[in-house]
């Protein structure tokens, strides 16, 4: 089990190393989605919680965070 995880975290590590800017532009996009529920009130709790804009800075950051040190 442990031995499959580090393989994983290999793998990821690898494919994120060539692909530095991918993570924070995942992130972009969630914010951006966020603002296209703000557009669209009627969809409830998902357009009043903000979730996709707190998801969205949180994986930029994230992300600004393993590019640099990658």
């Amino acid at each position: 089990m442990l031995v499959k995880i580090n393989q994983l975290i290999d793998v990821l590590s690898e494919f994120f190393a060539q692909r530095k800017g991918l993570i924070p532009l995942i992130g972009l996009a969630f914010v951006v989605v966020n603002l296209i529920f703000q557009i669209f009130p009627q969809l409830g709790w998902l357009a009043s919680s903000d979730l996709f804009l707190h998801l969205g800075v949180i994986l930029a950051i994230i992300g600004f965070m393993l590019a640099w040190a990658l």
